[in-house]
């Protein structure tokens, strides 16, 4: 028998005496605020029915659940809470079966937590997630989770916000069995086992958890030590060591701090960031059907262009890696083979996966291999002559239809695309380094891009699990154009006075995993310095500019790889500042005139952000990014801006455009050609408007471009 609910977002069944609720809520079952309601009816119409002795929950389509609905999230006091759904579930009189299948993380595992009785089905995976959103679990993981496991396996589960498998769920007590079955069969062979005897369904709150205080000191020395040292996973530890306290005790202490979290600045960071990583796939040209494609090539085989084709091919896909140098052919071959292994290794690839991913790479000098290739992606050495003539000759060879991208990091796409006679198949996939492991792409959208091909390129970001940000043309793009401004600010700090290393200290306590300067050192001075020589000509003449790095590259030093640039290295390990560095600084201030002045740690951060703030709104106003969340988005994934502080243009909302320009102006008064008011910001205070305003969407032209 079946009966669905009139939210339609759950079934009730019945196979003889046992009662069965089906999670009905696709695409992946959210616990928000209807369908935790849902669940708490059908519960109390199956504990009030005489006919039914056991109760069975399990999921309809691929999940159990992917927990909560985190749009709810500001609706967690709504009635009935899930602690109080799940408090009725675990006093039920009649045992209930909780079957998963698929995933059944955060509040769904708690649910089934709540449960007497956990079964699950090969391919499973659990988790408590909740701290990678600046949270803990709230509605009784903390302490439930703990009475099954132990205090250890619970701190390291909840803290680190990991999921685990089937397995390993078994062994930690989480699950009482693994039946290989349609979770709604597995969960009525349980429950016919408990019926029966042969299994034993306990309360959960019932049960006792024993103290650990030698875990609890280490976990708790670990989590203060990382930084930045998030307040979440702190909490989370709180939360699981009241569960040495009676249930209620510790449920209730649990929630306070759950709530607590809810009203914080990290956890607005976090699920900011959660919800940009989704919101870059609203583009102008998300209704077009991509292009299908199946061979891959890649032009040039050093580091970037090594790490592009070992992406592909973790992807899935054919890649033909072409090296000019026919002398290092071999080199490249060896440094894909070696990231592959490290991708088996990291658990990236199975060993299957691996070795039909070794099958799918041809590397050679040979440019005409790539005549049938679907897409090709260019990622030579950043000079304009030199990809406008290889995109001369890819223009001869590759078949119609092939996409023709450029890696190019600051260059101009559409000089780029005119040097074919297929400027619409032209498009830039501005990928980072190391390309295998960094997650952001830049798709540069050239002024003849087909629609098609921007859709093709987003699919292909997807499909290798990167976040694709669509981005116009303008040296630097996004990413690079901020990352100029944020420099620039960093090095007019050393110039009026902060010490580098107090610059990186204070955007490091900020959140940064690298301060500015160290970020140079590891990248290479030199490669910095080009670029500064590529724009020399187009310098404004009124520009204040910095020789710091050119002189410290004139001494031979470009940072880690020589063992000195701003800092000194051992075996690559930074050992302090260089001298010789600091001493440059010294003579530069001496030679402009200049009165060192003291800034202190916020001083800092205040410049650098709303430097990297003002820039960005240009983007915006120029139309470069679609919205301020697709900024946010290439700063996270791409530039290490701190994921709980949630982007640049988050952090604009919560500094306000009235305090933003006041700074700038003030700044303005010793450097008034750098610092200046962007006119949208002006708007924006004016109208009492903010960036998260501007991320309903993209409005499109007739032309289908972004307006």
């Amino acid at each position: 028998m079946k009966d669905a609910s009139p939210q339609a977002l759950v079934e009730i069944e019945t196979d003889g005496d046992i009662g069965l609720i089906r999670l009905s809520k696709p695409p992946v079952n959210a616990l928000g605020v209807a369908l935790r309601g849902a669940v708490h009816a059908a519960h109390q119409t199956l504990q009030d029915d005489p006919a039914i002795r056991a109760i069975v929950l399990y999921g309809a389509g691929r999940f159990f659940s992917a927990g909560a609905d985190i749009k709810d999230f500001g609706k967690a006091d709504v009635e009935p809470t899930l602690p109080q759904v799940l408090k009725a579930l675990n006093n039920s009189p009649k045992p209930v079966v909780a079957a998963l299948h698929g995933v059944a993380f955060g509040g769904a595992l708690e649910l089934a937590l709540a449960c007497h009785l956990r079964v699950g089905v090969p391919g499973l995976r659990v988790g408590l997630p909740e701290v990678k959103l600046g949270l803990l679990p709230g509605a009784g993981g903390a302490q439930r989770l703990p009475r099954l496991t132990g205090l250890s396996r619970a701190i390291d589960i909840i803290c680190s916000g990991r999921d685990v498998a089937a397995e390993e769920a078994l062994e930690a007590g989480i699950l009482d069995l693994i039946i290989d079955a349609p979770a709604r069969d597995a969960g009525i062979d349980a429950a016919r086992q408990v019926l029966s005897g042969t299994l034993t369904a306990l309360q959960t709150d019932s049960l006792q958890v024993a103290e650990d205080d030698a875990s609890v000191t280490a976990a708790r020395q670990r989590l203060a030590a990382k930084r930045p040292a998030l307040a979440a996973p702190l909490k989370a530890l709180e939360a699981v060591c009241a569960a040495t306290l009676p249930i209620d005790e510790g449920l209730a202490r649990e929630r306070g701090l759950f709530m607590g979290l809810m009203a914080g600045e990290e956890r607005a960071g976090l699920v900011h960031a959660f919800f940009a990583e989704r919101a870059t796939g609203r583009i102008p040209e998300q209704d077009v059907p991509p292009r299908d494609i199946a061979q891959l090539a890649v032009i040039g085989g050093g580091t970037m262009g090594v790490g592009i084709a070992t992406t592909l091919l973790i992807g899935g896909y054919e890649v033909r890696l072409i090296e000019a140098q026919s002398d290092r052919v071999g080199a490249a071959q060896e440094a894909v083979t070696a990231n592959l292994a490290g991708a088996l290794k990291r658990g990236k690839l199975s060993e299957a996966g691996h070795a039909a991913a070794s099958t799918r790479f041809t590397c050679s000098d040979a440019l005409d291999t790539v005549a049938e290739a679907d897409l090709v992606i260019e990622a030579i050495f950043e000079d304009m002559g030199a990809k406008t003539a290889l995109f001369g000759r890819l223009d001869a060879i590759c078949k119609p239809g092939a996409i023709l991208a450029t890696n190019t990091s600051y260059l101009d796409v559409n000089e780029i695309a005119a040097a074919t006679a297929r400027p619409e198949d032209v498009i830039g996939l501005h990928f980072f380094s190391p390309a295998h492991i960094m997650r952001l792409v830049e798709v540069v959208v050239a002024d003849a891009t087909a629609p098609e091909v921007v859709t093709t390129a987003f699919a292909l970001a997807r499909k290798l699990g990167k976040v694709p940000v669509r981005a116009g043309v303008c040296d630097g793009f996004i990413g690079n154009r901020i990352l100029t401004q944020y420099r620039r600010a960093a090095d007019y700090l050393l110039l009026d006075g902060a010490d580098f290393a107090e610059i990186d200290a204070a955007l490091e306590a900020f959140g940064f995993a690298m301060g500015p300067f160290a970020v140079s050192d590891l990248a290479g001075l030199d490669i910095a310095k080009a670029t500064r020589d590529r724009k020399a000509a187009t310098r404004p003449a009124s520009e204040r500019y910095s020789r710091v790095a050119d002189l410290i590259c004139d001494q031979g030093w470009y940072g880690r790889k020589t063992g000195q640039g701003y800092y000194l290295y051992d075996n690559g390990k930074a050992t302090g500042p260089n001298p010789g560095a600091m001493e440059i600084v010294k003579a530069e201030r001496q030679a402009l005139g200049l009165r060192p002045q003291r800034f202190t740690p916020d001083d800092i951060v205040a410049r650098c952000l709303t430097a990297m703030i003002a820039e960005a709104t240009r983007v915006i106003e120029e139309g470069i990014a679609l919205r301020p969340v697709d900024i946010d988005a290439v700063e996270l994934f791409g530039y290490g801006f701190p994921r709980h502080r949630g982007g640049p243009m988050l952090q604009a909302d919560l500094i306000g455009p009235e305090t933003l320009i006041q700074r700038i102006e003030t700044y303005a008064k010793d450097d008034p050609q750098f610092w200046q008011v962007p006119a949208l910001l002006r708007r924006m205070q004016r109208d009492k408007r903010s960036f998260a305003e501007m991320n309903s969407g993209p409005k499109t032209t007739e032309k289908g471009q972004a307006s």
